[in-house]
């Protein structure tokens, strides 16, 4: 299971929100490249960053941070947040991006979901993020009545190449993932699943674990690693991205 660290982008700074709070952010870092560097020192071999100006703006805005990110790193990034348009999704693959993370258009323009899908063969995720079961969607400002798990059938037939599902109110909390949505999610879908929002512990990333082969493959971890409950080379070396050993001994580093 890949371990993938989140990079939440406001106004180009590293940050993390609280239940998706943008009233409720929390700076890290103001170099985000930085952290995309120590992330991958540590043993990262992919980076989930998120454009949360973007994703209220409903177009890429923060395009010079995610491409010096894109360039200070040797692994492949996918980025999410206010991707709209095949405007916007070109735009990131020109820069460097692997995957562009789609939301909001998934329940309001399907169709576009699915014209990118067959131009981009498995570069597209549909990031599913859910209040209750339902998808919320504009920045997590707004929630619909699609179930996520209509959607992320619907978004298999399309052509996604994975799903990423945010239990929005997990999400910057630490308070674990939501494992019963995930196993109702992978019970419907065959494409790859990964898991957001909540994970606190290496005991959560092994709890995921045990759902890898009902097709939940990676977990996305962003407070906890800024917070340091979690250390990302004990939870490589504890669900495993084959890394490990080409990491230096001594390359654990702090924020100032």
């Amino acid at each position: 299971m890949q371990v993938i660290p989140a990079i939440d982008l406001l106004e180009s700074r590293c940050v993390r929100l609280y239940q998706g709070d943008y009233e409720k952010s929390e700076v890290f870092s103001e170099n985000p490249a930085d952290i995309a560097q120590k992330w991958v020192e540590q043993g990262a071999t992919r980076l989930h960053v998120v454009d949360l100006d973007g994703a209220k703006a409903g177009k890429v805005v923060n395009l010079s941070a995610i491409e010096t990110i894109v360039n200070a790193v040797s692994v492949p990034v996918e980025v999410g947040g206010g991707l709209r348009s095949r405007e916007s999704v070109q735009q990131l693959f020109n820069i460097g991006v692997e995957w562009a993370i789609l939301g909001t258009v998934a329940v309001e323009q399907p169709q576009l979901v699915q014209e990118l899908a067959q131009e981009f063969p498995q570069k597209i995720i549909v990031g599913i993020d859910a209040r209750n079961g339902k998808v919320a969607t504009r920045g997590w400002l707004e929630t619909s009545e699609v179930l996520a798990t209509q959607l992320a059938v619907q978004m298999q037939e399309f052509g996604a190449a994975e799903i990423i599902y945010t239990d929005i109110y997990r999400d910057g909390t630490l308070s674990g993932p939501n494992l019963d949505a995930l196993r109702e999610l992978a019970a419907v879908v065959d494409i790859p699943i990964i898991a957001s929002g909540g994970i606190s512990s290496v005991t959560d990333l092994l709890s995921l674990l045990a759902l890898e082969p009902q097709g939940v493959t990676g977990a996305i971890v962003g407070r906890a690693l800024y917070t340091e409950d979690i250390s990302l080379r004990e939870a490589v070396r504890a669900v495993g991205s084959g890394r490990i050993q080409d990491i230096p001994p001594h390359g654990f580093s702090t924020f100032a």
